[in-house]
């Protein structure tokens, strides 16, 4: 796959990839199908109380009130006794108005057909979506995408899901969330979505080739967004860090995992319950491993730092970067891969901050923004853990 380094040639290649009713400006009459049944209608108004105005003399309020009364067949009464041409003239606006009502039946009707007013849907939510920022992509809505939908509902977070099943989309809008019915695997499905806009996708499809598809297309649209991918197997979890995912979850290992703390630690489980229904969360801070970016930051130590006094935050682990790695696989995994650098767990006052440090830390939204003030533009990226 070719990489594109401009945003420019993406979006021009997108346009050029859209169906032809969406790619080129429509004719007058695609665009609007009412223009002929309102001109009719319109035609027919101001004939009529012409032919009123010629016939009988009236000023142009009786008129038009005479064509009001008449076109819809309510029939009020007569502004006056019409002489034999206002008769003719009224004639001509009965079988005038219905003809414009058949016509315009007959344009609804075929609209209908067309899909017209489906696309019209269609538009308004794109356009929609076009103005959405800083959301999560879910490409994939089944028992695994609802789990995640659910989570990141409960944390307020703007949510687009990207599902091809019709099934699994009416399932979606039932529950209020915005569905795109598109193709995940494709680049233009991707910007449409808002890839470029967007905080981190979430490749959730039930087959593994398919994720490795959106993450191979997301890294090359979008090199800074975040990626997460889900693996039933250790080689396509091989081939999904290097199509570029970020973090690459297996449903099976981590349901085991869970499993196994709950049955050796069931209170830290249950604590990671608790915390997930209050205020408090956990958040990951990975620092830049240029040390210009740190500033007066660098080889300062916690306590010195006074982070708890001045954020009210917590720091629950430091893990320092490695000097090299001889396996590039197994540091990519975060903080739950073996053969990656060691995690310093509750460290104490006298752990110092150096280049390419990852923080983990606890607090309320306002603590943990507070926390991100302190560190300033040290800060390369801010993932939520848990919440």
């Amino acid at each position: 796959m070719a990489l594109s380094r401009g945003r420019a040639p993406l979006e021009e290649r997108f346009r050029l990839s859209l169906p032809r009713w969406r790619r080129r400006p429509p004719t007058s009459r695609s665009r609007r199908p009412w223009l002929v049944p309102l001109l009719a209608l319109v035609l027919v108004v101001n004939a009529s109380a012409v032919g009123y105005r010629i016939t009988e003399g009236w000023d142009w309020g009786d008129c038009y009130w005479m064509v009001a009364i008449t076109i819809p067949t309510i029939g009020y009464g007569e502004v006056e006794p019409l002489t034999h041409a206002g008769r003719v003239v009224t004639v001509f606006s009965i079988i005038g108005g219905l003809v414009v009502v058949q016509l315009g039946i007959q344009s609804l009707l075929g609209l209908s057909e067309t899909g017209y007013f489906r696309r019209v849907r269609q538009r308004r939510f794109l356009d929609w979506v076009q103005t959405m920022q800083d959301h999560v992509i879910l490409c994939g809505y089944g028992r695994i995408g609802r789990e995640i939908a659910a989570q990141l509902g409960q944390e307020g977070i703007p949510l687009l899901i990207v599902e091809m099943d019709t099934e699994r989309r009416e399932a979606a809008e039932e529950k209020g969330l915005p569905v795109l019915l598109a193709d995940a695997t494709l680049d233009e499905t991707l910007l449409e979505a808002g890839i470029l806009r967007c905080r981190s996708l979430v490749a959730a499809l039930p087959n593994d080739a398919a994720n490795v598809y959106v993450v191979l297309s997301a890294r090359a649209i979008a090199p800074k967004v975040r990626l997460i991918a889900r693996s039933d197997s250790e080689e396509a979890e091989r081939k999904l860090r290097q199509a570029g995912a970020d973090r690459v979850i297996s449903p099976y290992v981590a349901g085991g995992r869970t499993m196994a703390a709950t049955a050796l630690r069931p209170l830290s489980v249950d604590f990671m319950d608790l915390l997930a229904g209050s205020d408090c969360e956990v958040e990951e801070f990975q620092l830049s491993t240029d040390p210009q970016r740190l500033g007066p930051l660098l080889e300062r130590s916690l306590q010195d730092l006074h982070i708890r006094q001045r954020t009210g935050a917590l720091v629950l682990a430091v893990r320092n970067p490695e000097p090299a790695v001889s396996n590039p696989y197994a540091s990519r995994g975060g903080l739950y891969t073996k053969g990656g650098p060691e995690l310093i767990a509750n460290p104490g006052g006298e752990v110092t901050v150096v280049a390419g440090q990852l923080m983990v830390v606890m607090g309320s939204k306002v603590q943990l923004a507070r926390f991100r003030e302190l560190l300033g533009d040290a800060v390369v990226e801010q993932s939520h853990m848990t919440g």
